[in-house]
């Protein structure tokens, strides 16, 4: 299948937003006819493992050949992973960000606390996230809120999220944020670092996302707060290929 991302460069502006902001919007990187068909892949993933009410249903799982698994294996893309992270980026963890809506708002997903990627598996060199619209972003439907120029401290402190569903938090309260509006197609793309979070969807329709997270080649990692790390290349975290089928809930292990 043709590579469905539309570059495969950045400009020297959007290297600098992202080094000193965290982020950088990068538009229009799918046309809205194939942001669509993603959109249409991902929910069909969801009749599959299911949605229900929820915050953030994630799968990492893709079928082999389908729209997603040229947008995981772009080539295109990972260039552009490679030259804001100023060296070869390798796939780190892509995974299905749907926010599920509901005919009420005390009905729909609710709110994706403020946290850091790198609170989760830490990496001690440069890892990012480039997360797609699939559908229109707003702050009505629980788009992305960011914390601009937070990467510049560090991995911070975090708790478990209060909702106790194994997800972390930052252990503070944001005096501000900035919210990300999207359009279908559009990206955005963070650092490891950048805390980020998203607020809860008071609208009827489904909020869909996909993100693709990537690490630098230089990359290790460490799954117990930094006592051993374990070099990203060499053994990698995650089994991150297309399969033939993708496996039902009962079956599927958790992990972020």
């Amino acid at each position: 299948m043709e590579d469905p991302i539309r570059r495969n460069r950045v400009t020297p502006e959007e290297r600098e937003f992202y080094a000193t902001e965290g982020y950088v919007l990068l538009p229009g990187l799918l046309t809205t006819s194939e942001a669509e068909a993603l959109r249409l892949e991902v929910l069909s993933i969801m009749e599959v493992i299911g949605l229900g009410r929820t915050k953030l249903r994630q799968t990492h799982e893709y079928l082999a050949g389908s729209r997603v698994d040229a947008l995981v294996n772009s080539e295109n893309l990972r260039r552009i992973a490679s030259e804001l992270m100023e060296g070869e980026a390798h796939l780190y963890l892509p995974f299905t960000a749907v926010k599920s809506g509901a005919e009420t708002a005390e009905q729909g997903g609710g709110e994706f606390h403020f946290h850091q990627d790198n609170q989760y598996t830490r990496f001690d060199a440069p890892g990012n996230n480039l997360w797609f619209a699939l559908t229109p972003m707003s702050e009505e439907n629980g788009c992305l809120r960011m914390i601009p120029r937070s990467h510049l401290h560090g991995t911070l402190p975090s708790l478990e999220s209060p909702d106790r569903d194994g997800h972390r938090t930052i252990d503070f309260a944001p005096e501000s944020f900035l919210p990300i509006r999207m359009e279908p197609g559009d990206c955005v793309a963070f650092t490891r670092l950048t805390v980020h979070g998203s607020g809860p969807n008071r609208t009827s329709d489904h909020r869909v996302a996909y993100a693709v997270q990537y690490f630098r080649e230089d990359v290790r990692y460490s799954t117990d707060g930094g006592v051993t790390w374990k070099r990203a290349k060499d053994h990698p975290r995650w089994s991150v290929g297309p399969v033939s089928a993708l496996t039902p809930p009962t079956e599927k292990r958790d992990g972020h």
